[in-house]
């Protein structure tokens, strides 16, 4: 019987999604030794261009080709070397006309996206999936989509009934959705907002709701010692990610404190865990 190697699959929706919420774990456990497949949905097509060197025409009409290097550049840091592009066409911003494309994933087959991600889940045989919230963390279709996949596919994966042509059945141990502790973000800004700085609070339409935490968060990963090549990563999609954007935006001092856990909400779980009191710190626990 072959040894099966620990091994989480990330289902993220576009190319920096990778970093934002999973790049340090990315780094843990492969340095851990757990094998982390990447699965991103989209190829971002159409994300706005914040660079204004290269916000010019003709990049925006092959902005999908830039974001496949950019993608590539980032998950090469985080060591990430099992990758799957779906290349569905990115749905947009939630009531934009991109969200009526016939190929934006937005408008994909269910059945179908699902067959295709459960073909994946048992190629690599993952004992732990992880995509976002019902919300797609923020809303976006892309996200949301993402998230029905994978929900699909972690109960459709281990029935040999279903999707019979993807492959011998593998069923995964653990579900999360991806978690932000929101609050902390808040007392971020609160703190950025006292010193003069600007801050998302600065508007006065500011959603506060969205500060505050998932109560199902039930996982907080360390990954503090890999912060610096995270960050690094996030880089790498230079089209998307400027120097002012969300994390790099932080002081200095407050970056260890906000920025050193990466979190997660178990969802299901098929194998037995300990009754716990404080968060969970290894995604794998119950695994190996």
């Amino acid at each position: 019987m072959t040894d099966h190697r620990p091994t989480i699959m990330l289902v993220h929706a576009h190319p920096d999604d990778e970093v934002i919420s999973t790049g340090g774990i990315a780094l843990k456990y492969h340095e851990q030794g757990a094998r982390v497949v990447l699965v991103t949905c989209t190829r971002g097509e159409e994300g706005e261009i914040v660079d204004a060197e290269l916000n010019t025409p003709e990049n925006k009409a092959r902005l999908a080709e830039i974001r496949d290097v950019e993608l590539a550049r980032a998950i090469a840091l985080l060591n990430i070397t099992d990758f799957h592009q779906l290349a569905y066409r990115d749905s947009g911003m939630i009531n934009t006309p991109p969200n009526e494309h016939p190929e934006s994933f937005n408008k994909a087959d269910l059945q179908a996206a699902t067959g295709r991600l459960v073909a994946l889940v048992r190629q690599y045989q993952p004992d732990v999936l992880i995509s976002y919230d019902e919300n797609g963390s923020y809303g976006h279709p892309d996200h949301i989509m993402a998230h029905k996949i994978t929900v699909a596919a972690f109960h459709a994966a281990g029935d040999p009934n279903q999707f019979p042509e993807a492959g011998t059945a593998w069923e995964p141990k653990k579900l999360y959705y991806t978690a932000y502790r929101r609050s902390i973000w808040r007392k971020a800004w609160e703190y950025m907002q006292a010193r003069g700085e600007k801050t998302p609070l600065d508007d006065p339409e500011a959603d506060l709701s969205r500060y505050v935490d998932d109560p199902r968060t039930t996982t907080a990963i360390e990954i503090g010692q890999y912060l610096p090549i995270k960050l690094q990563s996030l880089l790498e999609h230079r089209t998307q990610i400027g120097p002012t954007w969300g994390f790099l935006s932080l002081p200095e001092e407050l970056r260890g404190e906000l920025l050193s856990h990466e979190h997660f909400a178990l969802i299901e779980s098929r194998v037995s865990l300990p009754e716990r009191e404080e968060f969970e710190t290894d995604l794998l626990l119950g695994i190996r």
